[in-house]
């Protein structure tokens, strides 16, 4: 299994075989890799023929015949539109490739990512998952769309002109050789430390942008409490870090650069003084000393530009190894090979079997300790304790968000994990204690609950959960766009629109997590009054921890630890005594006690 962890926990790219990990995105444009392979290989080949053009007019110079000079131009001139054609068909066809293989990985990412449970992202930040969506993507589009191109190219002049070169002259040729091994031995040296710094470089980027999300999704919080020196200083150390490891790389292929170039250009100077030499000898044309010349410059340009690049393709490396990491993590929840499909309709009867279970990040702590309860198909059941006892546990392994440990759960009889977790949660609908609320309109806010539910049903599922005023007051309505994380509205206006979102659902089981809390007494009562109705002939399962909402629940089921110490009627808990009668007696006003117990 592909652990994601933390930043300083993850090992550097070894190898650029890494790179191979792009494959599988770009097998699928072969047509587009074939034209791009195809004008690369022109454009070289043409780069390759222009020195023997060269070398033709200045021979012909010497040799006075017109004629055959104006056909040297006219070759020359033919071969640099090819050039020119060959480029830009070259860069259409590569630049294009890679902004559809980048999409194409973004995607597969975002698809991936987004059905990972939250044992996922108890391991890696959502913001170090966005850096690597953007920043890591971005790389391997200059890569792909560029750099890998470019590499191809002056490889394919770097062997084609030691080929010419030889052709050239052989004695010239071999004084070159020599130098082969001084250039690459710095070359794979320093290679090997811009990997590792690349992938580190990277990662602290990934930190940076985790820290950054993390501190502006909670903006008012940190406001409220003064906290914005500190957030600042946590975000400028892993930026400083983040520059720090990219100025070493800098400075690491700077000095890569330098060497590889002033070696390279030190030999020809010293391999061209020998063949001026030989034309002074007479061994040697002057045409053939040019062509000599600028072939020596392509290669030690294609030398020059290869160190260049590699240190891009060592931080391609590490990004691919960052994404494919993401793509190859297997997900802790799993749908079986061979699902079985829930009976339709779904009844909605829910059971617990001796279900343990202990959250990823808290191996030791037991949220759940064999719990063993039923729910009747259409039986409203309460469940209440105190905070961490176990009640939002039920509710996540309901969902299947995670898998116990022990024990078994399951719907209509059916196991939860002998169905795909889709089949499942479409016959559920949750309100969860903290809403989510997206950036965009009131409308389709609720209809995220029902995509194809129409504009009429939208609104008769807001009245429902008593959000229809308060959205009509609003300056567009139902077309009102409310914000990131809905900060147009208050807690107890998020929380009537996740509800609405869930009675237009419309699923057979019903879960409501603290869905009332953060309603005012008028708001409440409203809304209780829609949940009942909404209840009814559906299997409901409440979490509370105020009792006033769950006294008229078939039956109340008491938490504490992660164990059922109690369950029954309102009147029978509080006549039993123990917990519930406890926390009845803290929580019922002096009026609403006489009534209660």
């Amino acid at each position: 299994m592909t652990d994601v962890s933390q930043t300083e926990d993850r090992k550097p790219s070894r190898r650029l075989g890494a790179l191979a990990g792009l494959w599988p995105f770009l097998r699928n444009y072969r047509g587009m890799l074939v034209g791009a392979l195809v004008s690369l290989v022109l454009t070289a080949s043409v780069s390759l023929s222009l020195p023997l053009a060269v070398r033709r007019v200045v021979d012909g110079f010497s040799s006075g015949e017109l004629p055959l000079l104006n056909q040297y131009f006219a070759a020359a001139l033919g071969l640099a539109g090819l050039l020119a054609l060959g480029t830009g068909l070259r860069y259409y066809m590569v630049t294009r490739l890679g902004e559809r293989v980048v999409a194409d990985m973004r995607r597969a990412m975002f698809a991936r990512v987004i059905g990972m449970s939250p044992a996922f992202f108890e391991k890696i930040m959502s913001g170090e998952v966005l850096s690597r969506l953007t920043t890591d993507t971005t790389l391997i589009q200059s890569i792909v769309g560029s750099s890998v191109s470019v590499a191809l190219r002056n490889f394919l002049m770097l062997i084609g002109g030691l080929v010419l070169l030889t052709l050239t002259s052989p004695k010239l040729t071999g004084l070159v050789l020599l130098l082969v091994p001084a250039v690459i031995i710095p070359i794979v040296v320093l290679g090997r430390r811009l990997r590792r710094l690349s992938r580190e470089n990277q990662d602290w980027i990934a930190a940076s942008s985790g820290k950054a999300s993390e501190a502006l999704q909670a903006a008012q919080t940190v406001q409220a409490f003064t906290h914005e020196p500190q957030s600042i200083a946590a975000f400028d150390e892993v930026t400083e870090k983040s520059f720090d490891i990219a100025m070493i790389r800098v400075a690491t292929r700077a000095v890569m650069t330098v060497i590889v170039i002033a070696l390279v250009f030190a030999g020809i100077v010293g391999v061209l003084w020998i063949g001026a030499l030989d034309v002074r000898e007479g061994t040697m044309s002057i045409g053939e000393l040019v062509q000599f010349v600028i072939y020596s410059v392509l290669v030690a340009g294609s030398v020059g530009a290869l160190s260049e690049i590699w240190g891009e393709l060592q931080r391609a490396a590490g990004a691919t190894e960052r994404l494919v990491e993401l793509l190859d993590t297997i997900d802790s929840v799993q749908d079986p090979a061979g699902p079985r499909a829930l009976p339709a309709p779904v009844q909605g009867a829910v059971a617990f079997d001796g279900v343990r279970f202990h959250y990823p990040s808290r191996p030791t702590q037991s949220a759940l300790d064999g719990v063993t309860l039923r729910v009747a198909p259409g039986e409203t059941v309460a469940l209440v304790g105190p905070s961490g006892a176990g009640k939002s546990t039920i509710i996540q392994l309901l969902m299947r968000f995670f898998d116990p440990q022990e024990g078994a759960i399951s719907v209509d009889g059916i196991d939860l994990r002998e169905m795909t977790r889709a089949d499942l949660r479409g016959a559920l609908a949750l309100v969860p204690q903290d809403p989510v609320i997206f950036a965009t309109s009131a409308r389709e806010n609720i209809r995220f609950g029902r995509p194809d539910a129409s504009d009429a049903q939208i609104e008769e599922a807001a009245r429902a959960a008593a959000a229809h005023d308060f959205i009509t007051a609003l300056p567009e309505g139902y077309d009102t766009q409310l914000g990131e994380r809905g900060v147009m509205l208050s807690g107890g206006q998020k929380q009537r629109i996740a509800i609405a979102r869930a009675i237009l659902r419309d699923a057979p089981v019903l879960l409501l997590d603290e869905a009332t809390s953060a309603l005012d007494a008028e708001s409440e009562r409203a809304v209780q009054q829609a949940v009942e109705r909404l209840s009814q002939g559906r299997t409901t399962l409440v979490v509370a921890h105020r009792l006033a909402t769950v006294r008229k629940a078939d039956r109340i089921v008491v938490f504490e630890q992660g164990r059922i110490v109690a369950e029954g009627t309102h009147a029978d808990l509080v006549a039993a005594g123990g917990l519930y009668a406890r926390l009845a007696r803290l929580q019922f006003t002096d009026g609403e006690g006489a009534e209660a117990l």
